[in-house]
C-alpha cells in the first residue's frame, strides 16, 4: 500500500499568493536585524527572570526619570519593551508556520522515498527481461556501496609492566 501523508497542489496562483505574502512580511519586517554568531555569543542575554527585572526597572525608571542620567534614553527603553511585546506573538505564529512547513517537507520526502522504494522493489522483479536493465541499474546506484577501506589494526593495549 502506498504512503500518502501529504497531497498538496502548489499551483502557480497559490505560489503567487504565498510569494506576495512573503514579500509583505519581508517588507514589514525590514527593520529586523541579523547577528553574527560572535555577536550572539557576546550579547548579554535576557531570560525569564531577567525579563521580569527589565520590566520592573522600566516601571521604576518611568516613575523616577529625574534620577536617571541625562543620556539615558527612557523613551527608547519603553519603545524596546513595547516592540518586544508586539514582536513576540508574531514570531510565535511564524515559528509554528515554519515548523508546519518543515514537517510537511519531511512528510513529502517520506512519501517520495517510501513510494520510490516500493516501486523499485516491484521494478526489480517485474522489470527483468523487459529491456529495463539499464533503468534498474540506474536506480540501484542509490544502494551501491563504494569500496570500503579497511581500518588499520589498532595496537594492542600495553600490558602493565
Amino acid at each position: 500500500m502506498s504512503q500518502n501523508l501529504v497531497d498538496i497542489d502548489l499551483n502557480p496562483d497559490v505560489l503567487a499568493t504565498i510569494d506576495n505574502a512573503l514579500t509583505a512580511l519581508e517588507t514589514g519586517l525590514a527593520s529586523l536585524i541579523a547577528l553574527t554568531p560572535d555577536q550572539r555569543h557576546e550579547l548579554t542575554k535576557m531570560g525569564d527572570k531577567s525579563e521580569a527585572f527589565c520590566r520592573q526597572a522600566g516601571h521604576v525608571f518611568g516613575d523616577n526619570p529625574g534620577v536617571l542620567p541625562r543620556n539615558f534614553d527612557l523613551a527608547g527603553y519603553q519603545r524596546d519593551l513595547a516592540t518586544l511585546d508586539a514582536l513576540r506573538p508574531r514570531l510565535v505564529r511564524m515559528g509554528k508556520l515554519h515548523q508546519r512547513g518543515v514537517d510537511t517537507e519531511m512528510a513529502i520526502g517520506s512519501d517520495l522515498m517510501t513510494n520510490a522504494l516500493e516501486g523499485y522493489a516491484v521494478f526489480k522483479v517485474a522489470g527483468k527481461g523487459q529491456g529495463l536493465d539499464d533503468a534498474r541499474k540506474a536506480l540501484a546506484a542509490r544502494f551501491a556501496r563504494g569500496p570500503r577501506t579497511p581500518t588499520p589494526p589498532s595496537d594492542p593495549a600495553p600490558t602493565g609492566q
